[in-house]
Formats: C-alpha cells, structure tokens, sequence
C-alpha cells in the first residue's frame, strides 16, 4: 500500500500512526531509505520541534537530529530546560517533515511534502503541543502553507520574530541548527527565537 488515506491518518493512535510510517511507499524516498524516522520524545511533551527532513546519520539510526546539528539542537534545548528524553515541563517531542531521507541530502521536493503532510498533522493532533518550533525553511513552509500568504517565496528571515499558528497551535520560526553550524554569527538571533517561544510558554498555565 503506498500510503493510507488521509482520513484514516486522521484517526491513527501514536503506534498505529509509527506502523504506517514505517510501511510508507507513497513517494520514490521509500526506495533509497534504511529506516523512516518518526519522532522522538515524550508523547506528552508541550513543545514540538519540527526540522526539515532525515540526513544520512538520522537515516541509519532512524531518530531525528542526530550528529553535529543533534548535538548543537540538544544543547539549545537544555538552554532552555528541555530535553528529547525530558519528561512533563523539560520534554520536548521532535519530528521531521519528511520521514525518509531525500538522496545526498537535497531538498525535499514538492510532492515529497505533500504526501508525508498528513503524518506530521495527525503528529500535532495526537501531541497536542502548546507551542511548536520550526527550524528551517522547509519546516517553516509546510507548517505555515496555510496561513502565511507567499511563504513559500518568503526568505526565513521574514517569517522570524512573529508568532504564527498551525492548527490552532503557535509557531515561532527560527534556523536549522545545520545553517547554524555553517553561520555561527546566527547564534544569537536563534536564541532570541527560543526566548519568544519561551515567552509563550510562559504565558500558558502548566
């Protein structure tokens, strides 16, 4: 089966949702990938951190943001109280917009986004975040394709500093801890990003 209808997505609980990921053959990815990889964290955690997509080490271990970005990401988190192994008000759930890894780590095509869309949907449904984070371009994109007119035109420059909504749910953009490593003078716009997103935290009774 390439890929499950929507509406059936829609109504998957967490293991049904994995399963489905894992059998996925919707696009060409599921030809070159080793593992899909689904998410990590506690699956009550009140903050999403959604990248882009799997590269060649998340591809082998089948987690997200492993590595030298992993590790830059991890750090931002624990900056702020948070963890991937973080239980109640320190956890942090993260997932990619797309599951499989593309080829040599391009960028995720159109139709690449379009058909793991619904998987990072029922993700948020099923999370209920209060505050999700998308780190790069192409998160920011397919999160905010919906209500940001021209975003997809739009540098990520733009679209920091603002909080947007998904769902129902805020959601502050901010760079991918790869472009980070590649333009450490970037740092501390990113942690400004954090602090707005803490800030709405904050805001929300725990």
């Amino acid at each position: 089966m390439a890929r499950a209808p929507v509406g059936e997505i829609a109504g998957m609980d967490w293991d049904a949702l994995e399963q489905a990921v894992a059998s996925c053959q919707a696009c060409g990815l599921c030809r070159s990938r080793k593992n899909t990889v689904f998410g990590v964290g506690s699956r009550q955690a009140r903050w999403l951190i959604v990248g882009e997509a799997p590269g060649e080490n998340e591809d082998l271990q089948g987690e997200p943001f492993v590595g030298q970005a992993g590790a830059l990401l991890d750090n931002m988190l624990k900056a702020l109280g948070l963890s991937r192994a973080g239980e109640g008000a320190q956890a942090a759930y993260i997932a990619n917009v797309l599951k499989c890894r593309p080829p040599g780590n391009r960028n995720p095509q159109p139709e690449e986004v379009l058909q793991c869309e619904p998987y990072l949907r029922r993700q948020v449904a099923l999370l209920q975040p209060q505050v999700i984070l998308a780190l790069g371009r192409f998160a920011a994109q397919s999160l905010l394709q919906h209500s940001v007119p021209d975003v997809a035109t739009m540098p990520l420059g733009r679209l920091r500093g603002q909080v947007h909504q998904y769902e129902g749910v805020p959601v502050v953009v901010s760079y991918h801890p790869a472009y980070l490593l590649r333009t450490p003078q970037d740092k501390a716009k990113a942690w400004a990003d954090l602090c707005l997103a803490r800030g709405l935290m904050q805001r929300v009774p725990a």
